[in-house]
């Protein structure tokens, strides 16, 4: 995602960009130019690699020929939680044991109170 100033500009100079990562870090880095239009030196080339990209240069390159993104780590999937509604009503109308609500699904805390409310069960 590319960085805006507080104007909502985006520079002339330098294109910043950032890109949140699934373990809650961020990383930014800053495109620009060498004065004399030349390369980036080895030093720089490896500080941007590795401190803003955080990848190593084989990864770098995978990216930019073959489309291959680095791994970054996957977001946790989480089960949709019960609500507290729900457990009220496993725990005191239908006296389902504690242990055995906590380990319900949403789905199947559902599926367990309809089946009370239509069968009384």
């Amino acid at each position: 995602m590319r960085i805006k100033d507080a104007q909502g500009r985006t520079g002339t100079h330098h294109l910043t960009y950032e890109l949140p990562l699934p373990d809650g870090r961020v990383l930014r880095t800053r495109i620009s130019h060498p004065p004399d239009r030349t390369d980036y030196g080895k030093r720089l080339w490896s500080h941007i690699l590795k401190d803003q990209l955080d990848v190593i240069e084989a990864e770098f390159w995978a990216c930019v020929h073959d489309g291959a993104t680095p791994d970054r780590g996957s977001p946790v999937k989480t089960e949709e939680s019960v609500p507290a509604q729900l457990v009220h009503i496993l725990l005191n109308d239908i006296r389902l044991p504690e242990a055995e609500v906590a380990k319900m699904s949403k789905q199947d805390a559902i599926d367990r109170v309809n089946l009370y409310w239509t069968e009384g069960e």
